[in-house]
């Protein structure tokens, strides 16, 4: 900007000049000099007829402010020649006239000569408004409507499949007709294009995920990409009345309870849409399915009983063909139920812990595979990757691989009927009395996992939510019922109403309704079944202000209105069940009494009916014989709650049920605190190690109000006033016996290792620190990366590279605690990738993508951490670094007692992450010395043999010395002192590339 001109920083705000200027005013109309400009310009669509261009050529002096008129061009556009004299070129500013301008965020716009545009902060070259020549090869021709958005035109940014984006803000698309706009883009050898739309600066870019589109004619209105569609400006069509072929060839083959059909495909004169389904026979009685492809497997059928189906094709006028000929099919036998299982029992820090996300892990069946309404929107229908797509029957399949990386303990993501648009890693629980079918197929239930892992030796932790609900609510205990309508906008969302129909995420909307359009369809499609939860009209008992009364306008030009959707503070969800906020601090009493996110309705866990609803359910899954609990979001329920209600109630039916096995269920919580301090920001109530103790003292009968007593006394009394602990430590060379008595029964995840493994020795040292303030550190989990986060709260997965993943394992599979990985990390799988991103981007893209491809294939493990045999890509995946580190960790930690359970002291030690570690007790005596990465001197140990695990060194101690010597990020030694009746395992394992 040239002196005198009072900086602007808003794009759009309205510029102060001075008064005094020197003008250099350029006659109106002036024809293309020879060393001229043409600027286009796109002015906001907010403003009026006028438009200036206010400039200053190099070396010249600034027209008289507003500048000069410009001329329309073409739709949008305005242009002026201005002859430039001697310069080269100039700076530009535009306005309005009424005294708003663009002036490029306070640097002005710097043009050269030629024809130049310049629209939403961006300058290009060429004329907007010149007709584009029709491409040749490949094209995509794509209509936009603008009339969505309240837009005057609008540019085109795209990338052809395979090559570069266009500049920002792209190509001007061409006026069509009313509300339409067009562009043929060429393509070349491309098959489509990713494609975004803007206006003066507004994006419609769905949402962060782009539109995808092919060749031929797409149309994008509202967010719905309609491919193959008829030219919106075009004369409509005439009617369709031509019903497609009937099908032929249709069969039914019945295996166990289901039964798969399959038949040619119909043709139609305009295109078949889909398959309409017809099923008679048993008890279930008539039913009708849909269909897209040539095929459909009916499950959960009775057995031995005969059942006949039709076919009809449909068109997208909602013709349909005459029914096909019947095809018949009889069930066999129904699979015998199995049994309820026992927990495996023992001590869980013998363990080592593989963490996965069930959904996405491995498709062991793909009869349950369920893309929901996110399908399409999230990218993931393009991957041809639904979100639920791994299984029990995946998970049954891969306990091998599971058992041959060296994991007894395999912790997965909840199983309780989830009901949200987005809901595979199964949080959002709505049904906590029903695993979700969705992970189930016959053969292969919630209990036949169980017991397949337990007859492997493996044990199941299951993920748990005292928490918080879905938005909709929990089944059986409160369901909201919301304002719905369904008129020509909503129709799409809210499924007409059947009496005695309930949700069902097995059935999803085909999105081939003849009663919707087409870009209905499109948003409806994988939406299972709502006429459960809404009304129009007020139902009994409404707390909710306003109902039904309109509130707004969706981006999409949708009309809103008050209790459409569930909210904390809107009163569609009952005070006594349900808590009423949203969280405002995070380390504050509210962050344990209102909800985390609107997809997380948060229970009201001192309310006894809530307290029994909870215990009830969760006691089926211990009468199932799982081995323990995670307990998710265990910080945001107070400590007084899990202390009185819901820790005595799950450990006292574990013993009831299983007897001695059931005094080993193991419980470990998610306390979150993404900070580095020993105490989170100085609040003990938000502590990991906090929700270890019991309580101290009594408080009031009424659990809302000891809640409120309990955060109070404790954050008096403060980080100074908490209990401490040494079952953590040796004392000197010996092992004790743990104090337990003041154990709350709730272990926890390890927040501060967790936040630290940036740097293995950050968090052995950060670890340290905090372990006289647990009850008993030597019980915590300890991970890397998770579902949630990496190190420092990183949003994306672990990415500090190979040789510094073997150094954390290193340190995690001999420090106290009980190791934990999460799924893919022994290949360092989507490293740097996003963890989450939710429906925004697919899937395939982040920390939560499928794993499957990566284990294909068969394992044979005899034993843990031993491989026999491989075949297929999980050959190939065994192979890598990283799972033979694990491999013989899992092996070395195995042999060695001290590092399942001992207690551990740095006293006398010199070096960097080195340690010693005692485990006495039941004709049991072990002791080992331990560095990693970097040498060591114990002083001050017992005499004796010590052989070291890894390499098989023996070294005989007189004077009470050891020196270990390793080099190599990640590997280590482990000396194991011979005592009467408890030899060292000597070298344990093969040599591996880091253990050597």
């Amino acid at each position: 900007m040239r002196p005198g001109t009072a900086r602007v920083r808003r794009r759009w705000g309205g510029l102060a000049l001075a008064t005094a200027l020197a003008a250099s005013l350029l006659p109106l109309d002036v024809a293309a000099a020879a060393n001229s400009v043409t600027v286009y310009y796109q002015p906001p669509s907010a403003w009026n007829a006028t438009v200036n261009v206010h400039y200053a050529p190099d070396g010249g002096s600034w027209t008289a402010v507003p500048g000069i008129a410009m001329e329309a061009a073409c739709t949008g556009w305005r242009k002026k020649t201005i002859d430039l004299g001697t310069a080269s070129g100039l700076q530009v500013v535009f306005n309005n006239g009424s005294g708003v301008w663009d002036n490029n965020n306070g640097r002005n716009y710097r043009l050269g000569t030629g024809t130049v545009r310049v629209s939403g902060g961006t300058v290009g070259a060429g004329d907007p408004c010149a007709p584009t020549p029709e491409p040749t090869g490949a094209t995509a021709e794509v209509y936009y409507h603008t009339a969505t958005r309240g837009w005057s035109g609008a540019n085109i940014h795209y990338q052809p499949t395979g090559g570069s984006w266009t500049s920002v803000p792209g190509v001007a698309m061409e006026a069509a007709c009313a509300g339409w706009v067009r562009k043929v883009v060429a393509l070349g050898t491309a098959g489509g294009l990713r494609a975004a739309f803007n206006s003066a600066g507004q994006w419609d870019n769905n949402n962060g995920a782009d539109y995808t589109l092919g060749t031929g004619r797409s149309t994008v209105r509202a967010g719905v990409v309609t491919p193959n569609a008829t030219d919106p400006c075009g004369p409509p069509p005439p009617p369709d009345t031509e019903a497609p072929s009937v099908p032929a060839g249709v069969t039914a083959t019945a295996s166990g309870l289901s039964i798969t059909l399959a038949w040619s495909a119909s043709t139609d004169n305009r295109g078949v849409t889909g398959y309409e389904i017809t099923r008679t026979g048993g008890p279930q009685g008539t039913a009708s399915f849909t269909a897209t492809t040539t095929s459909h497997v009916d499950n959960r059928l009775t057995p031995n009983t005969r059942y006949t189906y039709t076919v009809r094709a449909r068109d997208a006028a909602g013709n349909r063909s005459a029914a096909s000929a019947a095809a018949s099919a009889t069930t066999g036998n129904a699979p015998p139920a199995p049994t309820n299982g026992s927990p495996l029992g023992g001590d869980p820090r013998e363990d080592t812990i593989y963490f996965v996300m069930t959904a996405r892990f491995f498709d062991g069946d793909e009869s349950n595979n369920r893309g929901g309404s996110q399908h399409v929107r999230s990218g993931n229908a393009a991957n041809d990757d639904p979100m639920f797509r791994g299984d029990f029957q995946g998970l049954i399949d891969k306990l091998d691989y599971i058992k041959g990386l060296g994991f007894s303990a395999i912790w997965i993501t909840p199983v309780v009927l989830n009901r949200s648009d987005y809901d595979f890693h199964g949080y959002h629980g709505w049904d906590f009395y029903r695993v979700d079918p969705r992970l189930e197929t016959p053969g292969a239930s919630y209990q036949d996992l169980i017991n397949k892992a337990h007859a492997k030796g493996i044990k199941i932790f299951q993920d748990v939510v005292y928490n918080h609900s879905s938005r909709w609510g929990a089944k059986d205990l409160f369901t909201p019922t919301v304002y719905g309508v369904r008129d020509e906008q909503w129709k799409w969302m809210y499924s007409e109403k059947q009496a005695g129909r309930q949700y069902d995420p097995m059935v999803e909307h085909q999105g081939n309704d003849p009663a919707l359009t087409p870009a209905q369809n499109a948003l409806a499609k994988g939406r299972p079944y709502n006429g459960d939860v809404w009304s129009t009209t007020v139902p009994a008992g409404n707390q909710c202000l306003n109902w039904g009364v309109r509130n707004g306008t969706s981006p999409e030009g949708y009309a809103l209105y008050n209790c459409q959707w569930p909210s904390p503070t809107n009163k569609l969800f009952p005070a006594d069940l349900y808590h009423q906020c949203w969280i405002g601090n995070w380390e504050g009493e509210d962050s344990r009494s209102c909800w985390l996110h609107e997809d997380l309705a948060d229970f009201n866990t001192e309310n006894a009916t809530v307290q029994q609803y909870l215990i009830d359910a969760y006691n089926r899954y211990i009468d199932m014989g799982v081995d323990g609990f995670r307990i998710d979001t265990a910080v945001h329920i107070p400590r007084v709650t899990w202390n009185r209600r819901f820790l005595p109630a799950l450990q006292q039916h574990a013993v009831a049920k299983h007897g001695e096995k059931g005094k080993d269920f193991y419980v470990f919580g998610e306390v979150a605190a993404f900070v580095n301090d020993k105490w989170n920001r100085g609040s003990v109530n938000h502590s990991a190690q906090f929700f270890t103790w019991k309580e101290r003292k009594e408080y009031s009968p009424d659990d809302v109000r000891a809640a409120i007593e309990q955060y109070d006394h404790e954050q008096l009394l403060g980080t100074g006033g908490q209990p401490t602990s040494d079952n953590a430590f040796l004392r000197g060379n010996s092992y004790h016996t743990p104090d337990h008595s003041r154990f709350s029964g709730m272990n926890v995840i390890d927040m501060r290792m967790h936040m630290n493994f940036g740097n293995a020795g950050n968090a052995f040292w950060n670890g340290k620190d905090s372990d006289d303030s647990y009850n008993d550190a030597t019980y915590n989990v300890v991970y890397v990366d998770s579902h949630d986060y990496g190190p420092n709260k990183s949003s994306v997965r672990y990415t500090g590279g190979t040789a510094a993943w073997a150094e954390n394992m290193s340190l995690m599979w001999t420090f106290r605690g009980i190791p934990t990985l999460y799924y893919g990390s022994e290949i360092e799988f989507q490293k740097g990738a996003r963890i989450d991103c939710g429906p925004t981007c697919p899937l395939a893209t982040t920390g939560r993508a499928y794993f499957g491809d990566h284990i294909e294939g068969t394992v044979t493990a005899p034993d843990f951490g031993v491989v026999t045999g491989a075949t297929g890509p999980v050959a190939a995946t065994l192979d890598k670094p990283l799972v033979k580190h694990v491999q013989r960790l899992n092996q070395i930690r195995r042999a060695i007692p001290a590092l399942q359970k001992g207690q551990y002291s740095t006293e006398g030690i010199s070096g960097g992450m080195a340690f010693k570690r005692r485990y006495t007790g039941g004709g049991v005596d072990s002791f080992v010395l331990v560095t990693v990465s970097g040498n060591a001197t114990f002083t001050g140990i017992p005499n004796g043999t010590y052989t070291d695990a890894v390499t098989g060194d023996r070294r005989t101690v007189t004077n009470g010395t050891l020196t270990a010597n390793v080099s190599g990020q990640g590997n280590l030694r482990a000396y194991v002192l011979d005592l009467p009746g408890n030899p060292a395992p000597g070298k344990v394992g093969d040599t591996g590339p880091y253990l050597r």
